[in-house]
């Protein structure tokens, strides 16, 4: 009996229609013949999913106690059972009821996938594993029921239920996923668009992903090696050379052209680790290709072109992008060059764009490496054992019993090695003349004559020689190798990070001068400056305990960066092969330092410009929306004091009454004020403790009619940690801002719910709404949106509002209200020590 089969319909977020589709296709199969049965389908009460089920055996649902309450499980041995030949399975995620045969619903599929009973089942991407951590940080919710994403790697198929956030959410509106009585509540937390975009974009990723990993599999069990252009993937072949950013931004364009196009840059390297590449160039390549949104790959082959295809084709490429070969006209007479070779061998199904660039028959002209020192005192060692080796070694065979020619010339060619290996080529050659001579006088008959009798020995004594000379060029090679390997490997680490923690904008000026502190062991590393040639050393930035010099001169290794910026280090004499690395550091530290500046001026510039901004809103203001009260209080105190109209009690009243009207506008307008200028200045402290939404918000909207707000405030809500007072004035400016725009007999809805780790408020209006791109900019101050008459308000009671929710840890968003209108939502921090709180409007969806 074999294995049946999984069929996964995998929802972009709850509510696309999962349960509807699999429904669908349960029909399709019953029409078709096929034994299908549902063993487990969760219809929540909607109308048409559940008209789907109609028509379908139902297997009976397994009743189970827990806690003095009955819940009903899939019955999977009812299942087996009956063992049909498709099965529904709904929410392969769901977690069992306590007692059931397994804790969670995927592993009862397992069990009916090992009976040979085809599954159909339904999830939703935010129940993959995998994504926990992603989702909880996109929605704010910790998904508690998820299944492995290898279980759902192995079906068979998996199909995509997807649409768009703005149908979803006019279908939530419309009552076909929630009831009405929880519609706002999801639309303004869950389904919030921006949640069920990223959603979206995982989910088609994910499958994409899948998509990808099937093609492969198809192309390997078929071994098929011609390149399918399913994907727009372009490789970058790269040298080390600068030409290389030019080859990426090149390709970059290429893919863009094309949805979905993938760059992969490549750089071949020899097998023997040793290359003429430059790893400061490679690391900024590396950066660069990931800014850019590609991958960056380090392939091991000694043929370049041969490497660069077989990567290509491994990968499925489409195209490959080659630079101009660098090399000289006289160069090309002993070989045609990576570019036209791989545009010969690439075949018709890989195209090859081969890009001119200014390094083009300049030359390789990179840095060769260098020669590594092996010591002073691996040197001395070396010298000691090639030289006085030998005298030792003669000096003991010559008191012990003879051995023969051909084992004396084996023990003085292993202290030509071991000086080869200490000291390097020229103790070995010492060695190798101090043995010769010696084994020839003591040991090569004649004895104690520098002539040799038989020319048996003639011929052991040049090969002692020419085998010394080998094995010790070969010996010395591969311990410089090794050496000089080592070295360039801590170099390109340390270029590596330099040039990605500093153009990715991730390290100050202070951290980057103590990492060249630390990297060269210096007392002291200082940044020093002059306006022009005639004007002194100023020290922009210093680290270390040593003193900072007054001018580079003084120092004990300075780097000049420009004609008006060096490095001055004090420590030590640094070698010249150093400079390499320390002029980068100089240059970076350049950079740094001109990104700082560029960012106090941005910021003064942004405070000026602010500041001016204010100062001629305030202007504004004052001219109208304080003079308008002023007249009015004015015109009625002049009524009062005239001698010249008798005004009855009715009409006294009414002009006291304005008065008492002018008088609160202009107190609640300077008090608006006022808070505007405390917060541009940054003097609002909040006093911040456990409070209870429902003993605050009610004390804000004293100021609104009792008819014009609808107030629903959960008894039941865990505590907030705020400040009172500005929550209340924050809350009451939004509410009464909303009061404004809502038509005639409409209440405005002031509720609040509790999600994650955090309660929100939401003031929800009728009115005519706010369009996307000003959703932000009616939260600055002296902004009123659309045609609001003069004289309604300057502008600054959201931008009051903002400002204190966010001076209280909090946060404030709009937006559009399903059907109409805006809503704003006050987000709070719970108190510390709260439990996360978890709505039920994500769980056992479909």
């Amino acid at each position: 009996m074999g294995r049946g089969k999984l069929r996964i319909y995998l929802g972009a977020a709850p509510g696309v229609g999962k349960t509807y589709s699999m429904l669908s296709e349960a029909h399709r199969r019953v029409e078709r013949g096929t034994d299908c049965v549902v063993a487990f389908v969760e219809h929540h009460s909607r109308p048409r999913t559940e008209v789907m089920l109609h028509g379908l055996e139902t297997v009976p649902r397994k009743e189970i106690a827990y806690r003095d309450t009955v819940f009903t499980e899939m019955d999977v041995d009812a299942v087996l059972a009956r063992k049909p030949a498709v099965v529904l399975v709904d929410e392969l995620a769901h977690s069992n009821i306590p007692g059931s045969r397994n804790a969670k619903r995927w592993q009862d599929v397992e069990e009916l996938l090992a009976a040979g009973i085809d599954v159909v089942s339904t999830v939703n991407i935010q129940h993959l594993e995998s994504l926990g951590d992603v989702v909880e940080s996109i929605t704010g919710v910790r998904q508690r029921e998820t299944v492995p994403d290898e279980v759902v790697r192995r079906a068979d198929q998996i199909e995509l239920v997807d649409m768009s956030p703005q149908a979803l959410r006019r279908r939530m509106a419309h009552g076909n996923v929630y009831k009405p009585d929880k519609v706002d509540a999801a639309l303004s937390n869950y389904f919030r668009p921006g949640n069920l975009t990223a959603l979206r974009e995982l989910a088609l990723l994910w499958t994409a992903d899948r998509v990808d990993e099937y093609l492969q599999e198809y192309r390997t069990e078929h071994r098929v090696s011609k390149i399918w252009g399913s994907r727009e993937r372009i490789v970058v072949g790269l040298t080390g050379g600068p030409e290389g950013r030019t080859l990426i931004r090149r390709a970059v364009r290429l893919a863009e052209k094309g949805a979905g196009g993938e760059v992969l840059a490549v750089y071949i390297a020899r097998s023997d680790g040793l290359t003429a590449a430059s790893p400061k160039e490679l690391a900024v390549q590396r950066t660069l290709v990931e800014d850019l949104g590609g991958t960056f790959h380090h392939v091991v082959g000694d043929d370049v072109s041969t490497g660069l295809l077989e990567f290509a084709r491994g990968v499925n490429a489409t195209q490959i992008v080659l630079g101009v070969s660098r090399r000289r006209s006289w160069q090309y007479a002993f070989s045609p060059g990576v570019s036209a070779t791989v545009a010969r061998e690439s075949g018709p199904d890989l195209d090859v764009h081969i890009v001119t660039h200014d390094e083009a028959a300049k030359g390789r002209n990179l840095p060769a490496a260098r020669r590594a020192k092996l010591g002073r005192s691996r040197t001395v060692w070396g010298w000691l054992v090639g030289l006085a080796g030998p005298v030792l070694l003669t000096l003991l065979l010559g008191v012990t019993p003879e051995i023969g020619l051909a084992n004396d010339v084996l023990l003085f060619l292993t202290l030509t090695v071991a000086a080869a290996l200490l000291g390097g080529l020229r103790p070995a050659l010492a060695s190798s003349a101090a043995g010769s001579v010696l084994l020839n006088y003591y040991f090569t008959p004649p004895i104690h004559e520098l002539t040799i009798a038989d020319p048996e020995n003639i011929v052991a004594l040049v090969v002692f020689v020419g085998v010394a000379i080998s094995v010790a060029s070969v010996v010395d090679l591969a311990a410089r190798r090794t050496h000089q390997a080592a070295r360039l490997r801590a170099e390109a680490e340390t270029l590596s990070f330099l040039a990605g923690s500093v153009l990715r904008g991730e390290t100050g000026l202070d951290a980057l001068l103590e990492r060249l502190r630390e990297t060269f062991a210096m007392e002291s590393v200082a940044l020093l400056e002059r306006s022009d040639d005639t004007e002194p050393w100023t020290c922009v930035a210093v680290v270390g305990p040593g003193r900072p010099v007054g001018r580079p001169e003084d120092a004990d290794v300075d780097m000049p960066v420009g004609d008006h910026l060096a490095l001055a280090l004090t420590g030590r004499v640094l070698p010249g092969e150093d400079r390499r690395v320390l002029g980068a550091f100089a240059a970076q530290a350049a950079v740094v330092l001109d990104r700082q500046r560029l960012v106090d001026e941005a910021e003064e510039a942004r405070r000026q410009a602010e500041g001016n901004k204010i100062r001629t809103s305030l202007l504004a203001a004052v001219s109208h929306d304080l003079r308008t009260p002023l007249a009015g209080i004015k015109a009625s105190v002049s009524s009062l004091r005239s001698d010249d109209v008798d005004w009855s009690e009715e009409d006294r009243a009414e002009l006291l009454a304005n008065v008492e009207e002018g008088a609160d506008r202009l107190d609640h307008l300077v008090g608006n004020l006022l808070d505007v200028s405390r917060l541009e200045t940054g003097t609002v402290t909040a006093v911040l403790r456990q409070t209870g939404l429902d003993e605050v918000v009610p004390m804000a909207l004293v100021g609104v009619p009792d008819d014009s707000v609808e107030l629903d405030i959960p008894e039941t809500l865990p505590m907030v940690v705020v400040d009172r007072g500005l929550l209340e004035r924050a809350v009451a400016n939004i509410v009464e801002n909303a009061v404004k725009y809502s038509p005639a007999g409409t209440p405005v809805l002031v509720a609040a719910s509790a999600l994650a780790d955090r309660v929100e408020l939401r003031v929800v209006d009728r009115g005519p709404g706010v369009p996307d791109e000003a959703k932000d900019r009616i939260f600055g101050a002296f902004q009123r949106y659309g045609d609001a008459p003069r004289g309604a308000g300057v502008g600054l009671g959201l931008a009051v509002a903002r400002g204190f929710v966010e001076a209280m840890g909090g946060t404030v968003t709009a937006e559009d209200t399903p059907g109409g209108g805006l809503t704003m939502t006050i987000g709070l921090r719970m108190e510390e020590g709260a439990p996360p709180f978890h709505p039920d409007t994500t769980t056992g969806t479909t």
